[in-house]
């Protein structure tokens, strides 16, 4: 067999040589066994030569002795075209077992969703599925005929006139719809609506019964606002009032908010963790160990395998630690006042409801002391001032 035969079984490469001591880098090679051939500079000033596979492997001491790198540029010989070969196998081979996966994945129900339930509770539905056959990771081949088998949910589930089941992809949806009993309505007894605290009344609005108060009236706590008895004294008669009115409220608060305060920051410092997700299941795949921080926080991050108009319940999900810690900040006094103010705002909406609104905030009293801003604010807020009581309640009126 010619060398250059030789040479094509064995396979060779050509490497440029950066840095270093790159003509001592060749003797040394040489003086060391190494064949190297086409020895030559290139236009752009670096040493080249080839030689064979096994070769370049024996280079690696000398690359390090004489500090240069050695940068493959072009590979001929059988077992690159080997390679080659195996990946394109490879390469079609995924291709069909990625398209078998898919096929046998979109065949299993992966899911089931339940829904119209209100009186029969969600595992009642799923247990009496189960019983014929219909269950996560179940065959879709292996169902029951939706129809026949909506007769027979029907059956094993009291108290439900219909159940429609419906495939969707790789879920099933159990629709029920339960039979209905009229509701007795509730005997409500008369009763007047009264102040829940001392206000003025900005809005009032009488659905049923008797309005006694005005806008911009002030009204006192448990006063009547909107009576229960109608009518005059002879032709009165009683009914359950209702409406609504909304006052001006005053809430007084005490604030001492601190000039020096503690914030969250993030180091930089964070650690990942990834997870299989197969379902509402999650398995760790790297990451782990245990924390070396302090204090962290985590961030989660989920990616489902779609493929046309389906997505599978099967993907990957990315946890990340960030290190946290918390850090000392100054604030001036005019900060710390408007921090005060604004927790306290958060906590006069909590009193009034979540319907009240902040028509107005006065300072009455301010003053900063041992690192502290020290406040007394007014708060004026519209918000509902309505509360029930029953006439019984009221016979002294």
């Amino acid at each position: 067999m010619s060398g250059q035969g030789a040479d094509w079984l064995k396979g060779m490469v050509t490497v440029h040589i950066r840095g270093g001591q790159a003509e001592e880098l060749v003797n040394r090679a040489l003086a060391g066994g190494l064949q190297l051939s086409t020895i030559r500079w290139t236009s752009s000033g670096l040493l080249e030569f080839e030689l064979s596979v096994s070769d370049f492997f024996k280079l690696r001491p000398y690359l390090k002795e004489t500090g240069c790198r050695a940068h493959v540029t072009k590979r001929k010989g059988l077992p690159f075209l080997l390679v080659k070969a195996e990946r394109r196998k490879l390469f079609a081979g995924g291709i069909v077992l990625f398209f078998a996966i898919i096929f046998m994945l979109s065949s299993l129900v992966w899911s089931i969703e339940v829904q119209g339930n209100v009186k029969l509770t969600e595992d009642q539905i799923r247990l009496a599925a189960k019983e014929e056959g219909l269950y996560p990771l179940q065959w879709s081949f292996r169902l029951t005929d939706a129809d026949v088998l909506s007769k027979q949910l029907v059956r094993k589930l009291p108290g439900s006139t219909w159940v429609g089941v419906e495939k969707k992809g790789t879920k099933v949806i159990i629709q029920v719809v339960e039979s209905t009993i009229p509701k007795q309505s509730a005997l409500n007894t008369p009763r007047h609506l009264v102040a829940a605290a001392d206000a003025v009344v900005t809005e009032i609005i009488a659905e049923a019964g008797r309005p006694v108060v005005r806008k911009n009236m002030r009204v006192k706590k448990d006063q009547i606002l909107i009576s229960g008895t109608i009518g005059g004294e002879e032709y009165s008669r009683t009914v359950v009032a209702k409406g609504n009115v909304r006052g001006l409220v005053w809430y007084e608060f005490e604030i001492a908010s601190p000039l020096v305060q503690q914030v969250k920051v993030y180091t930089g410092e964070k650690k990942t963790k990834w997870y299989a997700v197969i379902g509402s299941r999650a398995l760790q795949v790297s990451g782990y160990g245990k924390d070396a921080y302090e204090a962290s926080e985590a961030i989660l991050s989920e990616q489902k395998i779609s493929w046309r108009n389906w997505t599978l319940p099967l993907g990957r999900m990315k946890e990340t630690i960030m290190e946290t810690r918390l850090e000392e900040r100054t604030l001036t006094e005019e900060e710390a006042k408007s921090a005060g103010i604004l927790q306290a705002k958060a906590d006069v909406l909590i009193k009034a409801g979540s319907d009240a609104v902040i028509r107005d905030e006065i300072v009455l009293h301010e003053k900063a002391d041992n690192g502290k801003v020290y406040m007394k604010v007014l708060f004026e807020v519209e918000q509902s001032i309505v509360k029930e009581m029953p006439l019984v309640q009221m016979q002294g009126e």
